[in-house]
């Protein structure tokens, strides 16, 4: 890799341990993907929560925090992806104190190499969206997806060690979706209907993710005449991401490097394949059980917009979660702050359920707190919440918002869902 002076210096150590760290990561990634230097990032969005960090991840981030301030302070923007533990509620949840307590060790050591600690999936929402053409280094695939392909910012999916080394050197690898000829279109889905809600979006993007054969694919959109709203996209996007490990996708008129199908194709363009409501129905119903039995909803995965937040607390208004069944949303902290100053939050828990802050329940112990409390069979309206959580011990049940909240009132899956 080519690097320039203060690179030089950084991988030397002449601007101290941490920018050095940080400087043999890009150099090692950048290795292996034969970039041949680097891109300057704008901001940063690390995911890093405390159940994948383990102890050991605490402690390495200690280590630096350790250092001096000069030497271990980030030098672009940079945040933080939800949390583990909502430190105000995981008495409730089941979580035990050597969670918060690792909770709270990674939060002084992110502070302390001077991350904001915003604790959302959904900074391009509610943070600062990145810009057409801008280099970023972001973690979270919904947030990565997001930044791609809406706003055509340029990032790879970035891990934990790659995001915090970009924060500490401004610095990441230029290979991958940071390269033109990488973001051309690789297939084309023609849809032939309209999505009505964030359940059937999520659900086509996992429909389009399931045939993704790489990460290097770019599937390119047809059939809509009028733009989806942001959280239509940002379900689809991250169920697209979910199911296919897909960091971009074109939807022609919509996405802004996709105005024409020309546009995003070198030479010809491919055959369309044609998706339905009956594929995407399809897909939905294939995650129905054969029982009713209901034990926990939980709308996460993404995070939940203000717009989202306004809309549950409608479904709840004047009704009640069943005794036996858990009612659970999760948004950012800037969202839930506004969510109690205008009465959402009263209103959802209310109604017996549960308003969390900074979290997403897939990063939360999911397979801990399923166990502590009974819950097996989960409703969500997030495709991508389902597809992670058949992987620790749920059984994911997907379906609009209005029936999920029907469905808790009730105590069973209800008809409308199925």
């Amino acid at each position: 890799m080519r690097l320039n002076d203060y690179e030089q210096e950084m991988l030397a150590g002449e601007h101290g341990a941490a920018k050095k760290y940080g400087m043999e990561q890009v150099v090692r990634v950048g290795t292996f993907f034969d970039a041949p230097d680097t891109v300057e990032v704008a901001q940063v969005h690390l995911m890093a929560d405390p159940e994948s960090l383990g102890s050991s991840g605490v402690e390495f981030l200690e280590g630096l925090a350790a250092l001096p301030k000069a030497e271990r302070t980030v030098v672009v923007p940079a945040v933080t992806d939800p949390r583990g533990v909502d430190l105000a509620a995981y008495q409730r949840l089941g979580q035990t104190e050597g969670m918060a307590d690792l909770e709270r060790r990674a939060t002084a050591a992110f502070r302390a190499l001077g991350f904001m600690m915003t604790d959302t999936c959904i900074n391009y929402q509610t943070i600062c969206p990145p810009v057409l053409g801008e280099h970023v280094a972001f973690g979270d695939t919904g947030s990565s997806i997001y930044a791609n392909s809406v706003q055509g910012a340029r990032t790879n999916f970035e891990g934990g060690p790659s995001a915090l080394a970009a924060a500490l050197t401004g610095r990441a690898p230029r290979y991958g979706f940071h390269l033109d000829a990488v973001r051309r279109g690789s297939c084309v889905f023609e849809v032939d209907f309209r999505p009505k809600d964030l359940s059937d979006w999520g659900a086509l993007g996992a429909y389009v993710g399931r045939k993704m054969a790489s990460y290097w694919e770019v599937p390119v959109i047809t059939g809509f005449d009028d733009a989806p709203t942001s959280d239509e996209l940002k379900q689809f996007g991250a169920a697209l991401a979910s199911f296919g490990s897909t960091p971009l996708f074109h939807m022609i008129g919509i996405t802004p490097e996709a105005p024409t199908l020309a546009a995003v194709f070198d030479a010809v363009v491919p055959k369309a394949e044609k998706i339905g409501k009956l594929e995407v129905d399809a897909l939905i119903q294939s995650y129905m059980p054969s029982d009713d039995k209901l034990d926990v909803v939980v709308f996460a995965g993404p995070q939940l917009s203000l717009m989202e937040m306004q809309t549950l607390a409608g479904l709840m208004q004047d009704r009640h979660i069943h005794k036996d069944v858990a009612l659970i949303a999760t948004t950012s902290p800037e969202i839930k702050y506004a969510c109690d100053r205008m009465g959402l939050t009263e209103t959802i828990e209310g109604a017996g359920g549960m308003v969390l802050s900074g979290v997403c329940f897939y990063q939360m112990y999911a397979r801990e707190i399923g166990e502590a409390n009974g819950w097996k069979r989960l409703m969500s309206n997030s495709a991508k919440l389902v597809n992670i959580l058949g992987g620790y011990g749920y059984e994911p049940v997907l379906a609009t918002m209005e029936a999920c909240v029907d469905s808790a009132v009730q105590g069973r899956i209800s008809e409308a869902a199925q």
